[in-house]
């Protein structure tokens, strides 16, 4: 299962860009995970504060221009 800590997460929208069923919502006041979440783990291993835990684990990849 997929949370979220709140009081970490800074809402920049990484985790929506890579959640492949697109089951993660950025409201202006926080971020939502919907039930068709899959625990695939991508918004986990993207989030740059650690915000977001659960889920399988998946390595991380390195951007093209990285």
């Amino acid at each position: 299962m997929i949370t979220i800590d709140p009081d970490v997460c800074v809402l920049c929208g990484l985790c929506t860009g890579v959640c492949p069923p697109d089951a993660m919502e950025l409201r202006p006041d926080r971020l939502v995970v919907h039930p068709n979440c899959t625990d695939c783990g991508w918004c986990v291993a993207y989030c740059p504060v650690g915000a977001i835990s659960g889920g399988r684990p998946v390595p991380r990849r390195r951007r093209p221009d990285a």
